[in-house]
């Protein structure tokens, strides 16, 4: 992917000047909306990534999406639009999330499930979480119902599938390889 080493680097700049600021909490609410935003808009993406925009609308723009932001979020915008990077915005912002929960030992868990978690799963889920890592984790749920029931837990990059497509899946493909069964 285009511009993800920058995007460290601008990422890795921001959160030691928020933590030397006390403000690494506040920055990280900022580039998660900023992170939600962007990818919900195709006309913001445009409008960093075109050449043609000045700087000082794109500024204007952003300053007014994000208007409640903190002054070191703010000072971002700044520095990327001075070096030509404000294309790789959410990026950095993905990139700021990352580290900033390395930095504070939080884990994000995926939990895919073919409804919405109710408390008694979610308490299960986390149960999981602990037997598989060790630690608690903040659990993001997503609801698709093509994998029926069950659950897919991806943390990092360990995946738990225990979902009944997968089950079936397996199931499928346990006859096509049994010799009996392919013979009637």
């Amino acid at each position: 992917m285009k511009g993800t080493r920058a995007a460290q680097r601008y990422a890795r700049a921001i959160l030691d000047l928020a933590k030397e600021q006390n403000a690494s909490e506040a920055v990280y609410g900022d580039m998660e909306t900023i992170s939600k935003t962007i990818t919900a808009s195709n006309e913001l993406q445009d409008v960093l990534s075109s050449p043609v925009v000045k700087s000082s609308l794109v500024k204007n723009a952003l300053t007014e999406i994000f208007k409640n932001s903190h002054a070191v979020t703010l000072g971002a915008f700044d520095i990327l639009l001075e070096n030509n990077r404000i294309s790789i915005l959410k990026h950095v912002a993905q990139k700021y999330m990352l580290l900033y929960n390395e930095l504070n030992n939080i884990q994000i868990a995926t939990v895919t499930t073919a409804i919405p978690l109710d408390a008694s799963l979610e308490e299960k889920i986390q149960a999981k979480i602990k037997e598989i890592t060790g630690n608690s984790a903040t659990i993001k749920n997503v609801v698709d119902p093509s994998i029926i029931g069950g659950f897919i837990l991806r943390i990092g990059d360990l995946q738990y599938n225990a979902s009944v497509a997968r089950n079936f899946s397996n199931l499928k493909r346990e006859f096509k390889n049994n010799t009996y069964t392919s013979q009637i």
